[in-house]
């Protein structure tokens, strides 16, 4: 795949002057941060470790709780880690490019593994898996990488899970379509969840997602990209290249408008695969008493990625952000999940 100049790239890491361990978040950055969220810092008595050095992991949970924990942290701490974006209007983690000290891409380290010839059990894993994603979806093994705690060097093979990227439109939807046929049969050692995992993944999600066990259970059945490999728990996460992307950050602003609860029939979702999911809707249908040209729904928790295609209707439950086109002054509406105002309480459903 021929390549523009690359850039920060959503799973991508970096590390600060402090060793902070923040993980990029998406592809849109200012000219002078990066948007990321803090994943790991350094502690003694940390699971994760790197020769002497030690990591103990302050993001518990993706969900936006755990992330507003993060902010109390950097509030006390780093306070030059948060950021008031007049893009967003919103307060996010963000680090200056002039404090980051490393940047780790997924794709380099799994061409490092691939020619290295002494792995640990789980970094064999990793190859077998790729190895065997490349092979069903026809994907070169170079579109694909890992991110997490193996990117880092920091994973413990006996409890680390393999967290992979896979990069290009064309590339992840043949990867989906693979490992959506593999994970069916149970054949090659990839399978869904077993019985304790599956149980455990529903009640984790009903605690910290506002969703019922029977709206759990539905979700799952639509989550391509989560499982198991010989018993090692994988996810894998599609991301775009820079050439795909039609946006810069700035080019478009959006202001708050309160919090919305509707329904509508998705229209295209394409891009629900990425982060952020984005679905197109139309017929919206909006219970609160607002005035609103809703386009589209846009998700930053990725529970609520892929879960409905064309034609099919959803409830939704989050902030309503009135969107202006800078670049053509076209302005509509939009419904955003997992923003920081609506505390873990926002969703998506499929009907």
């Amino acid at each position: 795949m021929i390549l523009k100049e690359r850039g920060l790239r959503d799973r991508d890491f970096i590390s600060t002057k402090e060793d902070l361990l923040f993980c990029v978040v998406g592809p849109y950055h200012p000219a002078n941060r990066v948007i990321s969220y803090l994943k790991y810092l350094p502690d003694p008595e940390g699971k994760w470790r790197k020769g002497k050095d030690r990591f103990k992991r302050i993001m518990r949970a993706y969900t936006i709780p755990s992330l507003l924990e993060t902010f109390d942290f950097l509030k006390v701490s780093y306070p030059k880690y948060l950021f008031f974006s007049s893009v967003y209007n919103i307060t996010m983690t963000a680090v200056p490019r002039e404090y980051i000290t490393k940047h780790f891409k997924p794709e380099e380290k799994l061409t490092r593994l691939f020619k290295k010839s002494h792995l640990d059990s789980l970094q064999r894993k990793v190859i077998r898996f790729v190895a065997l994603l490349s092979e069903l979806s026809g994907i070169s093994v170079d579109d694909f990488g890992v991110t997490g705690s193996i990117l880092l060097g920091i994973h413990n093979p006996v409890f680390s899970d393999m967290d992979i990227t896979t990069y290009g439109v064309e590339s992840s939807y043949a990867v989906k379509g693979a490992l959506t046929g593999v994970c069916s049969t149970g054949n090659f050692g990839v399978g869904r969840f077993e019985e304790e995992k599956l149980r455990n993944w529903y009640i984790n999600k009903t605690r910290n997602h506002p969703i019922s066990l029977d709206e759990a259970e539905r979700i799952y059945k639509r989550k391509w990209n989560i499982g198991a490999f010989e018993g090692t728990i994988f996810s894998v996460r599609p991301i775009k290249m820079e050439q795909e992307l039609t946006e810069e950050y700035g080019d478009k602003a959006y202001h708050s408008a309160g919090t919305v609860t509707i329904q509508a029939v998705v229209v295209d979702s394409k891009d629900s695969i990425f982060l952020p999911a984005v679905y197109r809707v139309r017929e919206v249908e909006v219970k609160e008493d607002v005035e609103a040209d809703i386009e589209e729904v846009v998700s930053y928790e990725g529970l609520y990625d892929s879960l409905a295609e064309k034609g099919e209707e959803i409830e939704v439950n989050g902030k309503l952000e009135h969107v202006i086109d800078n670049r053509t002054g076209r302005e509509y509406d939009r419904v955003l999940v997992g923003s920081p105002e609506g505390k873990g309480g926002e969703y998506i459903k499929p009907l």
